[in-house]
This record gives C-alpha cells, structure tokens and sequence, in this order.
C-alpha cells in the first residue's frame, strides 16, 4: 500500500496529539508532534532567562528576547524517542527527555509567542519536512496543511469549544498530580487562540482540503473509528 502524509491541524488542547498518535500505531506510521518540538523551543528560553521579568507571565512577543533565542537556535536539538512503557514518543532537548517539563502551564502560556518568531518557524519547519521525505509519517501542530506539507493526501482540522479544551486540560494536569485553575486555563486558551490565528507567519487556519472536525463532544473511540475511516479512504483513492 502506498504510503501517504497525514496532517491534522486545529486549536489548542483539541486532543489532535492523542489522535495522531493512537492512528500512528494503529497503522504503523511515524508520528510527530510539532507542538511538542515549539514547547521544547519554549523550555529552553525559559530556563535560559530568555524572558523580560516584568512581563514574562503575560506571556507576550515583546518579553521575548528574540536576538539571544535567534543566536541559540543552533544550539536547540529536538529529538523524539519512543517510550517503551507508553508505547509513544518522548520528546528529548539536548539528550534530556523534557516530555513532562514543556506539558505544564509555564510552557503553556509562553509558547505561542515564541512559535510566532519567524526564524523558529523556519527552523522547525525545516527540521518537520525532512522527518516527512519518505511518508508514512503522522503530524500534527497549527500549520501543517498549510504550511509544511501542503500537498499531504489526508488533511484534518480539529476543533472544539474554548471551554471543552479547557477542561481537558484542566483534568490532563490534575491527573498528572500538577497544581491546575481552570479559569486560568481558559484564558490561556483563548490568548493562545488569539495568537495562533493572528501571528504574521503560519497563522493558524483550515486548509480549504481538509476535513473539519468538532470533537466537543465525541469520546476518544469515536474520535479513532472516525479518523480510521479517514484514512482508509484516502488510501483507496489513491
């Protein structure tokens, strides 16, 4: 069979990892998370004092100090290894494995600014399409029908209420044990929205071939035999 790209894209905490994932192994292709590699981007300016202090919390483009992230961009190396008592993948920078650290709310609420910097962008992109040569691979991030992988055979675009997210992400923490305010998470739902939509480079949208999906209120088996469903039609098309 014909090895194809995959692409989902959609707003943040809609579950598109899980998604990914779970069909990645279903059908044995490599899976990537882009979200992931940004967040890693975002840990290392945060423990590199790469933020303004005064305005660090709000988590906005101007407590970026962009000329010192441009030059350790070099410096930055994202890998992803597969963990053999979950079954997926761990995200490592610099050879550390990081898959817990870039998942908390200090991440959170600094990563859409630094995912808007043109010169990350770039170096990400670069890094995905390589990872996408030889097909067979699984993606998912804002940008990937647009932007990385245009002419991917199977485009999906998830989305879901602000609030629905939110309380994914709510429950996601506290049954990791970590300290969580939904109505913090909310807003930084809305702010990331905001950013992701709006930001000059890569704005995150819908590619006009992709298939949308309002998961609000579907179960994850749903999810999976609707995305399952998916694939196999694009890979009979072809």
């Amino acid at each position: 069979m014909t090895k194809i790209i995959i692409a989902i894209d959609g707003f943040s905490s809609c579950g598109k990892s899980t998604m990914a994932k779970d069909l990645a192994r279903e059908i044995g292709y490599i899976y990537v998370d882009t979200g992931a590699m940004y967040r890693a981007v975002t840990l290392y300016a945060l423990r590199n004092g790469m933020f303004n202090e005064e305005d660090s919390e709000k988590g906005s483009s101007s407590s970026i100090k962009a000329d010192e992230l441009e030059k350790a961009m070099p410096d930055i190396h994202i890998t992803f290894k597969l963990n053999p008592s979950t079954g997926r993948p761990d995200t490592y920078l610099n050879g550390d494995n990081v898959e817990n650290d870039i998942r908390g709310m200090e991440v959170s609420s600094h990563v859409s600014p630094v995912a808007a910097l043109p010169f990350v962008r770039k170096a990400m992109v670069a890094q995905q399409q390589a990872m996408g040569r030889e097909k067979g691979i699984v993606m998912d991030g804002r940008d990937i029908g647009t932007t990385v992988f245009p002419n991917a055979e199977l485009k999906i675009f998830v989305t879901a209420s602000a609030e629905v997210r939110a309380q994914r992400r709510y429950d996601e923490l506290k049954g990791k044990g970590q300290e969580a305010n939904f109505d913090d998470i909310l807003k930084n739902v809305q702010e990331r929205d905001y950013i992701d939509t709006h930001r000059e480079v890569s704005p995150l949208r819908k590619a006009a071939d992709a298939i949308e999906l309002d998961n609000s209120n579907m179960t994850i088996p749903e999810q999976k035999a609707w995305l399952l469903e998916q694939f196999h039609k694009a890979t009979s098309a072809k």
